[in-house]
């Protein structure tokens, strides 16, 4: 199987940061416990409202989207962002 990187971006609720930065800690916990892998959370530089995970070199990033998925349902994650809860997630590979 291809290693993969997983990049999923969304728009925040700027009245729920604080919320989201605790649901962002409670997902890394979730993804490091379960795959092993620890994401990065970064924030768009020319628009604040953007935000962005990584989870880089993933070995199944089915396995891991799905879960991710998971988690944030059960979580309510949605609830936080702004474009109805819209998650958009790309998966890139290494060009050779």
């Amino acid at each position: 199987m291809t290693r993969a990187n997983l990049y999923v971006y969304y728009r925040v609720d700027p009245t729920r940061r604080d919320a989201l930065r605790a649901a962002i800690h409670t997902l890394f916990d979730a993804v490091a416990q379960t795959h092993g892998i620890r994401g990065r959370w970064m924030c768009r530089r020319d628009d604040p409202a953007t935000y962005m995970e990584i989870y880089a070199d993933v070995e199944d990033v089915t396995a891991l989207a799905a879960f991710i998925e998971q988690v944030c349902e059960r979580t309510g994650f949605e609830r936080l962002l702004v474009d109805a809860g819209a998650r958009h997630a790309e998966i890139f590979v290494d060009a050779h």
